[in-house]
């Protein structure tokens, strides 16, 4: 008989990490996965990725997920293949064959007429194969039934696009690289670039290279992470604070810190601003975030001070 399983101790972790979440993998297996190599009591995510599709993934820890809903509507960035000629149930290579056409030849022109018609706004109809509800029922729940429903066509918007042809395993293959507004559906994207061709086209790969600021640079791999001691695995998280770049910042001396974080407004002459990141000086740590209207700081999330106190202590240098 096997021995049982060591129960796995929960810690407080803060942070993010930037994961290169691999293909095949839905978005909470890798956070979970992540959550137990961390050994962390709290996460979250800022949004999922496709199982199909590899690439950037945030993942937030303790702290890190009362902000993790502002990077939801961060635009994103995507490389993806999609092949001419074949069209799917789902828009992909894990949908069954619907119809084959003939490919036409593509000149450079239409190459660049097609990139410039595709970028900037437009609406797009969602796909069956996705996780949108109507009636309390998500659409792929209709079409694993064989059920069609009427969607809603949606705005979104296509900031920049390229477009290249290229040859794989003999049959003609569209690359291309979107950057693209919360709601977008590359796949469908990559269907409605085959029918604007006449051809229709499924894709066969897709990877996010980028959201918001996050790039793929940035990323590790669960690969990496199980390699590593835990100390090391800790060290792969960003601050709190990465989450919030875009903010203006505001420093508070140690008394308006507290009654701060007591929910309390305060005066102050700072120029009125949307968003706000708020610290404190003594000691230096992030507070929460607020909004100024009218020379008054009002908070919005706050960190608790038990936060505050295990994100300092986890900055402190080991003893030996």
């Amino acid at each position: 008989m096997s021995a049982p399983r060591a129960r796995v101790v929960r810690r407080p972790v803060h942070g993010v990490l930037l994961l290169d979440k691999p293909r095949g993998l839905s978005s909470n297996d890798a956070l979970q996965k992540c959550k137990w190599l961390l050994r962390a009591e709290k996460a979250g995510h800022t949004g999922t990725l496709d199982p199909l599709a590899s690439g950037v993934l945030p993942l937030c820890f303790g702290a890190a997920t009362k902000f993790s809903q502002l990077h939801l509507d961060a635009d994103k960035t995507y490389e993806a293949v999609a092949m001419l000629g074949v069209k799917t149930t789902t828009g992909d290579a894990e949908g069954n064959v619907v119809a084959e056409r003939p490919v036409p030849a593509i000149t450079p022109a239409q190459l660049d007429e097609l990139q410039a018609r595709f970028t900037g706004p437009q609406r797009q109809l969602p796909p069956m194969h996705s996780a949108l509800k109507k009636d309390g029922k998500a659409l792929y729940e209709y079409a694993r039934a064989g059920q069609e429903v009427e969607r809603e066509a949606r705005d979104i918007t296509v900031h920049d696009l390229r477009l290249a042809l290229a040859p794989q395993d003999g049959r003609a293959v569209l690359r291309f690289t979107a950057r693209v507004s919360k709601g977008t559906y590359i796949r469908t994207l990559g269907e409605d670039l085959g029918e604007a061709l006449g051809c229709g086209a499924h894709l066969t790969f897709l990877r996010r290279v980028a959201t918001g600021p996050f790039g793929i640079e940035g990323c590790t791999t669960i690969e990496l992470l199980e390699a590593m001691d835990e100390a090391d695995r800790a060290s792969t998280l960003l601050p709190v604070e990465t989450l919030l770049a875009g903010h203006a910042r505001v420093m508070l001396d140690s008394e308006n810190a507290g009654r701060f974080l007591s929910g309390l407004r305060r005066r102050g002459a700072w120029p009125d601003a949307r968003a706000v990141a708020v610290f404190g000086t003594e000691p230096a740590a992030l507070l929460g975030t607020a909004h100024v209207q009218a020379g008054e700081l009002i908070p919005g999330r706050l960190l608790s001070p038990i936060d505050i106190q295990q994100i300092l202590g986890s900055r402190e240098p080991a003893t030996p």
